[in-house]
């Protein structure tokens, strides 16, 4: 059960400190910032060849905010990356990823390995897109 305490009886249990304790924080998910680039790189890829395959002067703008959807979400993400404070990580360059690996729930991932594990989605995504437009030019 709960129960109330007054001030008093609350600051008789707890250790109040004038400066709050600091937390180290990584915010860098352990990946260059190269996969993230190819990420975006290969969801735009995906939708110019929607956009060139339906070319559609109604589609303008529906693409541009599907485009604008991926670029924001992916900029949102790496200022969360890089904002302050207790943000003492970086994101590690290719050559730190390949010495060191990374760990993952499925154990530890080569540089090549963890490639392939994050930027699987966003091929297939693209190669859809690709059989997308090959269907529609031979109908």
């Amino acid at each position: 059960m709960s129960q109330r305490l007054t001030r008093q009886q609350l600051q008789g249990l707890a250790t109040v400190t004038a400066v709050p304790a600091r937390h180290k924080v990584d915010r860098s998910f352990g990946l260059p910032a190269g996969f993230y680039i190819a990420t975006v790189a290969l969801y735009l890829a995906f939708i110019a060849v929607m956009a060139a395959t339906f070319m559609n002067p109604e589609l303008a703008i529906p693409m541009a905010i599907f485009a604008g959807f991926v670029v924001l979400a992916f900029g949102l993400a790496g200022y969360w990356v890089k904002m302050q404070p207790h943000n003492d990580a970086a994101a590690p360059s290719w050559s730190e990823l390949a010495s060191r690996g990374i760990d993952t729930l499925n154990g530890r991932l080569t540089a090549n390995q963890a490639a392939v594990q994050v930027l699987t989605l966003p091929v297939l995504i693209l190669c859809w897109g690709l059989a997308i437009a090959v269907i529609v030019a031979f109908t």
